[in-house]
């Protein structure tokens, strides 16, 4: 039977008709029970990215894997809302974003992932702080922000089950960079959260998936088109991931970072995205009249302590001691993991700051154990970077621009491309702003 099904799919793929929407949802259930040979769903998935199919059956396909788990559902004020950001260096906006936007009153159920990629995902970040338990039920999870206003969850077989043994395929069959895939993968473990509301940050520079501005917005298009088909007031913000975000960079170093940005200090960068972010979700919910004045109201929870307040209730509401919570939110370096070793790079000239190379960051990153390679890799959580200086900055000869945090030797190579990483002009460069566009309902 499966194996008439998927040929039946795979033939109107190929032949650009499309598919049957029963067979379509046939074909979910059965990779969720886990009843489709993994050879049919490999040539099913091929099939999908060599020619692509349409919208209509994207939404299919991405509400078909949202209803294959368990659908979070909500009393009240439709305020819950969430953002998904397709990865990038220093990334570190989810940390800061769920308790700000809990401060400011509307509930926020994250999922998060493990990262595969150079840096680790959030679920490595939040696994640096002492007790935090990231494996919540649906039920915990609704529970957890019924009570607190957030949690970050990791994701689980719970929800969206037919997307993990997709994902997996994706990954092992070079597939992973079809947009109505990514865009269904995405979006069905965001529409299971039951969101009244999403933000999209697709990165888009050299140290993203996506390379280029055009590939971004495609991409961007994709998913604010099908998650506003769902029902989901959607925008899509695409963002220059050329330079690192923030100053720290590696997952027990981003828990500190944040916690600075959450005193209302910290890096401006980080704080500013965090600000656009919650600002529009803010909007979209109606909790503001405008996103400027949405981004004022991240802005005053940021200062007045309140979003911290949160971190700390989720912190202990997933498992962390109050005491060692309160310790995280006062002085983080006391709480989190610390490397063993520590080298800072200087400057080799004077000048000003042209650019500081996020992927040759990463890469070494990775390769120190800030990432992984597969997804049977161990991440080292004090692994990182703290950057001293930031793109346009002056600096002086012999100025300390970035700490490595290490637990195995420097080669020779990782010091080379570090040092390589760093730009100098004489000239100040142009001002430098991370929103390159927004995707909306008006532009779909």
């Amino acid at each position: 039977m499966s194996n008439t099904l998927v040929q039946r799919m795979c033939e109107a793929v190929r032949s650009g008709q499309k598919m049957d929407l029963g067979d379509l949802n046939a074909f979910i259930d059965g990779v969720a029970q886990r009843s489709i040979p993994v050879s049919l769903i490999e040539e099913w998935l091929k099939s999908v990215h060599s020619n692509g199919i349409s919208v209509e059956e994207t939404t299919a396909l991405t509400a078909g894997m949202m209803n294959s788990g368990a659908v979070l559902s909500w009393q009240g004020d439709s305020n819950v809302c969430d953002k998904h950001s397709t990865g990038g260096v220093g990334d570190k906006m989810s940390l800061i974003l769920a308790p700000a936007l809990a401060a400011c009153g509307v509930r926020v159920p994250m999922l998060a992932g493990r990262g595969l990629g150079h840096t680790g995902g959030t679920i490595d970040k939040l696994e640096s702080i002492p007790g935090f338990n990231c494996n919540l039920s649906p039920e915990k999870m609704s529970k957890a922000v019924e009570k607190v206003g957030c949690c970050i969850a990791a994701q689980n077989d719970s929800i969206a089950p037919a997307d993990g043994l997709l994902y997996a395929i994706r990954d092992v069959t070079d597939t992973v960079d079809s947009i109505p895939l990514i865009t269904a993968s995405i979006v069905s473990k965001k529409a299971a959260e039951g969101l009244n509301a999403l933000v999209l940050d697709v990165k888009c520079g050299q140290a993203a998936f996506m390379k280029t501005e055009h590939d971004a917005v495609q991409l961007a298009e994709s998913m604010v088109r099908t998650a506003i088909s769902l029902g989901i007031k959607t925008v899509a913000q695409v963002t220059d991931m050329n330079e690192p975000i923030g100053t720290h960079i590696g997952n027990a170093l981003e828990v500190t970072g944040s916690i600075f940005v959450l005193q209302g200090q910290g890096s401006k960068d980080t704080r500013e995205l965090v600000m656009l972010q919650g600002g529009q979700l803010l909007y979209l919910t109606g909790k503001a009249e405008t996103l400027e004045d949405g981004k004022r109201k991240i802005a005053q929870v940021l200062d007045n302590g309140r979003a911290l307040e949160i971190f700390v209730e989720m912190c202990v509401q997933q498992g962390t001691s109050s005491s060692v919570a309160q310790k995280l939110a006062t002085n983080p370096q006391s709480v989190v993991p610390q490397a063993n070793h520590r080298t800072q790079l200087t400057s080799s000239r004077s000048g000003y700051v042209e650019s500081i190379d996020a992927m040759a960051l990463a890469e070494v990153a990775r390769e120190l154990g800030a990432g992984r390679f597969s997804m049977e890799d161990e991440i080292i959580h004090t692994v990182g970077f703290v950057l001293h200086s930031v793109k346009n900055a002056t600096i002086a000869v012999g100025e300390t621009w970035m700490t490595v945090h290490h637990e195995e030797a420097l080669s020779s190579e990782h010091l080379a491309k570090l040092a390589n990483a760093l730009r100098i002009s004489s000239q100040r460069g142009a001002s430098f702003s991370r929103l390159i566009t927004t995707v909306d309902e008006s532009k779909q």
